[in-house]
């Protein structure tokens, strides 16, 4: 059984799956509500509970703490080249859970946590500065993400090209080692590019960074959250330099670096993958309406990641229409309303490997379909 509740298919109908995943979705006004997708909810989906919530906290920090005793008592212990082995190892699997912890902090910012706005939020700023996430600037950047998925003008991240805005260079990277270049730069520096350049984000007709009180991305009653999330940042950076003086730079980078370029890694992907696919269509202003924003996303398969990750991988199109429902509902949620939304409801469970490669090179800029006057937009890859 898939984690998405799919049987997984037979291989030989591996490519007939594939096939019809990248079939394009349905683009006009679905003949549902909101309401009525919340209707067909059990009620208790949307409680939150303060024990359930924190119970996941412990966990994922319970068995990072684990990860670190062991990281830190027995590979110093292996001879040099097991331990040059050991080390990559150790920051996949921490990685991983504070990917999960990353998760948890997400939905603080989506007032999922718990009834309680001060508590998700003290519990938000918490997690999140430790893993250098500036927690109120993501969480407002992201609500409006929220607000405005799937438009070509106003949504926050990961926001195509127009073919008219294709670089020159993109030329040259379309060919597998362009490709392979692309999605390693993205991965590893896509995440601080755009908290602090908006690589990859919406249009601001002036420079706009997440760590800016002044920014254009924040109103004027948000812009003294933003200090407080600095500040968050600072008290972190100056943990971590008190600790490159007490045990070294090398043992902060080996214990902390690693980990956290995982997690800024799967961070990236995670919501590429969610919001990139040949099947999605995107709006400009004469189409776009919420709704069909956020059904223009896609639910994965990661496999054992999915727990991992707290289901944020496969459960993303009902996060997107219910983003205060806590992540240990979501997969309820998600198998009731997939028959409400049809075909308006997209899964491709793909191979990770494969369908990063596949929509890097597929996915290259939007464009609407020849002689359509409508403000629809599909994904192209001719340059």
């Amino acid at each position: 059984m898939g984690a998405g509740g799919r049987m997984s298919n037979p291989p030989k109908d591996e490519k007939k799956a594939e096939h019809e995943a990248l079939q394009r979705v349905p683009y006009q006004k679905p003949p549902f509500t909101v309401g009525d997708i919340k209707k067909a909810i059990p009620p208790h989906c949307f409680n939150r509970s303060v024990i359930r919530s924190f119970s996941y906290v412990v966990y994922d920090l319970t068995i990072s703490f684990i990860f670190y005793y062991l990281a830190t008592n027995y590979i110093p212990l292996l001879p040099h080249p097991l331990s040059y082995v050991a080390w990559p190892v150790y920051w996949i699997f921490q990685g991983c859970v504070l990917t999960g912890v990353w998760v948890i902090a997400h939905e603080c910012g989506h007032h999922a946590f718990s009834d309680y706005q001060w508590l998700d939020d003290t519990v938000g700023l918490i997690l999140h500065s430790a893993l250098l996430v500036p927690y109120f600037s993501w969480k407002y950047s992201h609500r409006r993400h929220h607000s405005n998925t799937g438009s070509i003008e106003h949504d926050e991240v990961f926001v195509p090209k127009l073919k008219s805005n294709v670089r020159s260079t993109a030329r040259y990277l379309n060919n597998p080692p362009g490709r392979i270049l692309t999605l390693l730069v993205t991965l590893t520096l896509g995440w601080p590019l755009y908290l602090m350049f908006n690589v990859s984000g919406r249009y601001y007709d002036r420079f706009a960074c997440h760590f800016d009180p002044n920014s254009p991305i924040y109103s004027n009653r948000e812009r003294a959250q933003i200090f407080i999330s600095d500040a968050g940042i600072l008290a972190v950076f100056y943990g971590l330099f008190k600790l490159a003086m007490a045990k070294g730079l090398t043992w902060v980078l080996c214990m902390y670096g690693g980990p956290l370029l995982v997690v800024n890694g799967f961070l990236v992907l995670i919501t590429f993958l969610q919001h990139t696919h040949p099947s999605l269509p995107h709006y400009d202003t004469t189409e776009w309406d919420w709704l069909r924003g956020a059904l223009a996303t896609i639910d994965r398969d990661y496999g054992i990641l999915n727990k991992v990750f707290h289901n944020i991988t496969d459960t993303h199109v009902a996060h997107h229409l219910f983003s205060t429902m806590p992540h240990y509902h979501a997969m309820e949620a998600t198998k009731v309303i997939k028959p409400i939304l049809g075909e308006y409801y997209q899964f491709d469970g793909t191979s990770i490997f494969k369908a990063m490669y596949r929509e890097t090179k597929e996915c290259i800029y939007v464009d609407k379909d020849e002689n359509v006057k409508d403000g629809v937009y599909w994904y192209r890859n001719k340059i």
